[in-house]
């Protein structure tokens, strides 16, 4: 990857798979950032009572946070995710591990520069996929001396 974005991009190209263990410690911290009471998120007593597993659920928006994580890595930086469209497929529990992926599904030139679209996902290694989407990249932005 250069300093314009990731060199030799074509439909076809993976993006770097992340893989990480989510942390109840984060969870909990996300849970009071969003103010969230939804007992799932923390309460392993209202989890047994549901027939669920009683290791808490994550919320959304962490898993989201580690699909975009990934594609940012790629591309160069938050600023050049452009668009972030999944649907939540299954749970992520506390103490998962979690592998953020993508592959280029399409290239096209914007006045912004080379954008890339990826299908998207993050799976529980040895589980169930959770989320599943697309996401629009900016691979090679125009150079503003380009501009001029």
């Amino acid at each position: 990857m250069s300093a314009r974005g990731p060199e030799g991009v074509e439909v076809g190209t993976l993006v770097p798979p992340l893989e990480l263990t989510v942390d109840p410690e984060k969870m909990k911290v996300m849970e009071a950032l969003l103010s969230d009471p939804t007992p799932i998120h923390f309460d392993t007593r209202a989890l047994a009572e549901l027939g669920l597993d009683t290791r808490p659920i994550n919320q959304g928006p962490l898993n989201m946070g580690y699909l975009q994580t990934a594609l940012t890595r790629w591309a160069g930086g938050r600023d050049r995710l452009l668009g972030f469209r999944v649907r939540f497929a299954g749970n992520v529990l506390a103490g998962d591990v979690v592998r953020a992926h993508g592959v280029v599904t399409a290239l096209h030139e914007t006045d912004r520069g080379r954008v890339a679209t990826c299908d998207v996902a993050l799976d529980v290694v040895g589980g169930a996929t959770a989320l599943t989407g697309t996401a629009d990249l900016l691979i090679r932005p125009v150079d503003e001396s380009e501009e001029s």
